[in-house]
């Protein structure tokens, strides 16, 4: 468990950036040029699909063609979404007659009818061949027959898309026969999941979404062909993963097997991997008008409120362990969720978890696909995804505040700025860098472009009353008339353990009216005014007389100690909690209805304000990462550790050399107090451990033995650059001009490579730089090491090291590349309690005398490095490239 020392850090605030400003309404012809707008983006997508990538799947915006599954590299489990049944075009049948295209939708079922086939020798995901083919089936099934009966279009028509529609339910079953009728994640349209020559059905786990992301569709499918066994199917799916819930939490995890139903991942959220379960817990009442749903959804929604919610913030947490948190960032998808509580009638959350949404989207002009709590990116791309748009479009529906009109706009103009190209829409690579990749999804013309015109449209505009259908997470329309179909063929279920679990007075069972909710358009922005009240210094709030009872004068942000009991008692009386993170943070996150009374929610407020301002006087100028080299034998430059700077002592930017010398290990480790190895730190670089005091009390010691500089440790054991973004070392809040040399921060990881080479050879000299430097450039006016002279091997690597060094690749993986790129490097103040350990009871490697080991000896422990060395020089190439 990671301990706090005595004195405060530089917290790291979730308190967000929002600029106070009133909603001005939308003129009615503004709001008619932004729909005009959207229907010329969809255009622009739709056409340039057409032209150039149907029949396949999908559309590659930035090579013009399309994407057919097999002649195109692997992208993995993304590409189980391709069936070769032209993905793009039956996903949007829906879409073309909500956007009065309905020549359009009658050509383009037209060519489903005569072009698609379903019975291709492919395996294909369960869920998203679901969600995005049976559900456009349906939905376009639904939108001929309603066009039909008008006798507008589609007289011709005969059911022809929900014969295809039962085809391909027929062929999705299969992977439903396993002892817990959950499905297996993926199946062969030709021959099921049985057999070599399926190529799947070996598999054992799947998602919480995967499987109950399934009732919308399968039931309506049940309903129109008058075949119960989908619906069946469907429901027996849902009946397990509710048994299968944690009874304690009632949450679930994200994987789970589908044989013994044991969860795989443990961790549950509203994000990736369970979101759409829970959505269709809810559709399904409103949709098939099964009470049974909306007990369950109750049950679930309940504890993600108690557990997961933490307004603005939805973070995953333990299902065994509700109140311990699973991970420090959130992912995009979680975006659909205060739509979905619209549904509900929970509106002040989903205002609140949207507004947060919000400023990360106005931030980064898109949501990345995941993203910190304190709203840096973790995951940077961003594949045009739909869901912050539904929850805009369902707020906007239920409060009418024309701020969610501004806040579609914001969307539009970012997607026509960074994202379109000529041959449609390409997603974001890299939403800090603005990169593109090759893909536009099936699920942009299918729900983007859907949300965001019912945004801006008149109810004249549209060619049917919405109110009518039910989304689908992929935001086909299902007629909520299926409520109203025969389904007596359906197995009853026993409902007697849900019903003797249930306290009916704590559940509303009608979905609200929500324009009788806000009666004044304006009210949603009491609730968004708070949160920006925390950071607004241009609007500051009247304190307010103390209320009797409080008993003790509220906390001073300067004088909090995390580790000092009554100080935390304070903060939760306040409404403050205290979230101690992996990478050593700490986290303030205040709900002021936790707190005990409205003078305590007062204190709190001004708590974080102050909080905020403490950190601002500290902070400085964000400085770019440091390099520490090794440039002795047998490393000569090749290794380059990636590592945060200092916001004192002497600035390496501003040196052409840098800081050389060999290393050494302080005594104390820690560097707290006065140096009893102080002989040997002379003219060297201090290597010390984090914790106990603070870094300009370390820098400050070390200097006064005679150091030249020095190397912070982490000692937060498993701690790397690959998973935690860097920080700056602060000062001790009083003047560090007598701090001259300079000091970096070295991750565990890192500085374990570094101790490692001190324990393997007698002397380790290093270069402390603003970047890595050319060994030639290292040597110039020095005879080169002889390893370098000679032609030898040794010769050959540096050469090919050059080469490396003006490649500059970038990481293999995207996630890699969001690790290397942070752009607000954390401020970390204080150090940990960490007992002090140092190297036990070892003597300092620089000070042990050893004899002098050959280079054979050392070959295989240092070959045996280089692969994790050449991690970090690629990484810290990849940051210099970013900074440039």
């Amino acid at each position: 468990m990671f301990r706090r020392a005595m004195m405060s850090p530089a917290f790291v605030l979730l308190l967000l950036g929002f600029s106070v400003r009133l909603s001005q309404t939308m003129t009615r012809d503004e709001k008619h040029r932004l729909r005009n707008q959207v229907v010329e983006m969809f255009d622009h997508a739709y056409q340039n699909y057409m032209d150039h990538a149907y029949p396949a799947d999908e559309l590659m915006p930035l090579t013009c063609r399309g994407r057919v599954r097999g002649l195109e590299p692997s992208r993995g489990d993304v590409d189980d979404a391709l069936g070769k049944f032209s993905l793009t075009l039956i996903d949007t049948l829906d879409t073309l007659v909500l956007l009065n295209k309905t020549a359009e939708f009658e050509e383009a079922v037209k060519r489903v009818l005569k072009d698609v086939r379903l019975d291709n020798d492919i395996v294909v995901s369960v869920f998203e061949t679901n969600i995005r083919v049976l559900g456009g089936l349906l939905g376009g099934h639904s939108m001929a027959v309603m066009l039909k009966e008008r006798g507008e279009r589609m007289l011709w028509y005969q059911d022809e898309l929900l014969h295809m529609a039962k085809d391909l339910g027929i062929r999705l079953l299969p992977a439903f026969n396993t002892s817990s009728g959950l499905p297996y994640p993926r199946v062969n349209l030709r021959h099921g999941v049985q057999g070599p020559e399926t190529r799947t059905g070996t598999e054992t786990d799947t998602c919480t979404a995967c499987a109950g992301t399934i009732i919308l569709e399968f039931a309506a499918l049940s309903r129109f062909t008058g075949d119960p066994v989908f619906e069946a199917h469907a429901r027996r799916a849902m009946d397990f993963l509710w048994e299968k819930r944690q009874r304690n939490s009632n949450l679930v995890g994200k994987t789970i097997n589908i044989h013994s139903g044991e969860w795989v991942c443990r961790d549950s959220g509203v994000g990736a991997g369970i979101d759409s379960y829970y959505e269709y817990l809810l559709k399904a009442y409103i949709l098939l008008g099964d009470d049974q749903f909306l007990q369950r959804f109750n049950i679930h929604y309940a504890s993600i409120m108690k557990y997961i919610s933490q307004p603005p913030l939805l973070l995953d947490v333990h299902i065994h362990k509700p109140l311990l948190p699973a991970r420090t960032w959130m992912d995009s998808l979680l975006a659909f969720f205060p739509g979905l509580q619209v549904l509900k009638g929970d509106i002040r959350p989903a205002i609140e978890t949207h507004e947060m949404l919000y400023q990360v989207t106005k931030k980064h002009n898109f949501l990345p696909e995941a993203f910190t709590t304190d709203f840096r990116v973790h995951w940077a791309q961003h594949p045009l995804r739909p869901e912050f748009a539904e929850s805009t479009y369902f707020l906007y529906k239920a409060t009418r505040d024309p701020y969610y009109l501004e806040a579609g706009r914001t969307v539009l103009e970012n997607l026509n700025r960074f994202a379109r190209v000529p041959c449609g829409f390409a997603a974001m690579k890299d939403v800090r860098t603005g990169s593109h990749e090759d893909r536009m999804d099936s699920f942009f013309l299918a729900e983007t472009f859907k949300y965001l015109f019912l945004l801006f449209a008149e109810e004249d505009d549209l060619p049917f009353d919405v109110e009518d259908y039910v989304f689908t997470t992929e935001a086909h329309l299902l007629p909520l008339s299926l409520s109203m179909a025969l389904r007596s063929d359906l197995p009853t279920t026993d409902n007697s353990t849900a019903t003797e679990e249930l306290d009916d007075s704590n559940f509303e069972w009608t979905c609200p009216n929500t324009r009788l909710l806000f009666p004044d358009p304006a009210y949603p922005r009491n609730f968004r005014e708070p949160i920006r009240s925390a950071v607004d210094k241009s609007c500051p709030r009247p304190a307010l007389p103390r209320e009797p009872g409080i008993g003790r004068a509220p906390l001073r942000a300067q004088d909090f100690m995390a580790n000092n009991p009554e100080h935390l008692e304070l903060l939760r009386r306040m409404g403050v909690n205290l979230i101690h993170l992996k990478d050593g943070r700490v986290q303030l996150v205040q709900h002021a209805t936790q707190a005990v009374s409205a003078v305590a929610a007062e204190d709190g407020m001004r708590f974080m304000q102050e909080m905020m301002e403490l950190s601002s006087q500290q902070q400085k100028e964000q400085l770019p990462p440091r390099a520490v080299q090794i440039i002795s034998h047998p490393f000569f430059g090749r290794v380059v550790l990636t590592a945060g700077p200092a916001q004192f002592g002497m600035d390496l930017s501003k040196s052409n050399l840098g800081v050389r010398g060999f290393v050494t290990v302080a005594e104390p480790y820690t560097g707290c107090s006065e140096l009893s190895n102080a002989e040997f730190v002379a003219g060297r670089i201090a290597l010390l451990q984090r914790g106990q005091c603070m870094f300009a009390e370390k820098a400050r010691n070390i200097q006064k033995a005679g150091a030249i500089g020095g190397i912070v440790i982490d000692d937060n054991e498993g701690s790397s650059s690959d998973t935690a973004p860097l920080f700056q070392m602060a000062g001790d809040g009083r003047s560090t001009d007598d701090v001259t040399l300079p000091l970096l921060f070295l991750f565990h990881k890192e500085g374990n490579i570094l101790l490692e080479a001190l324990k393997e050879h007698r002397e380790v000299e290093v270069l402390l730089s603003e970047k890595a430097r050319d060994r030639e450039a290292i040597f110039k006016g020095k005879a080169l090491p002889g390893a370098l002279l000679d032609g030898s091997g040794d010769e050959t690597e540096e050469d090919d090291c050059c080469t490396e060094d003006h490649s500059s690749p970038a990481p293999s993986a995207d996630s890699d590349q969001s690790q290397f790129t942070t752009q607000e490097p954390n401020i970390v103040e204080e150090e940990s309690e960490q007992p002090e350990a140092g190297l036990g009871e070892e003597t300092p490697a620089s000070a042990v005398e050893e004899p002098v080991e050959d280079d054979d000896a050392n070959s295989q422990s240092v070959d045996s490095l280089m692969a994790d060395w050449q991690e970090d020089l690629e990484a810290f190439k990849q940051m210099e490239k970013d900074e440039l």
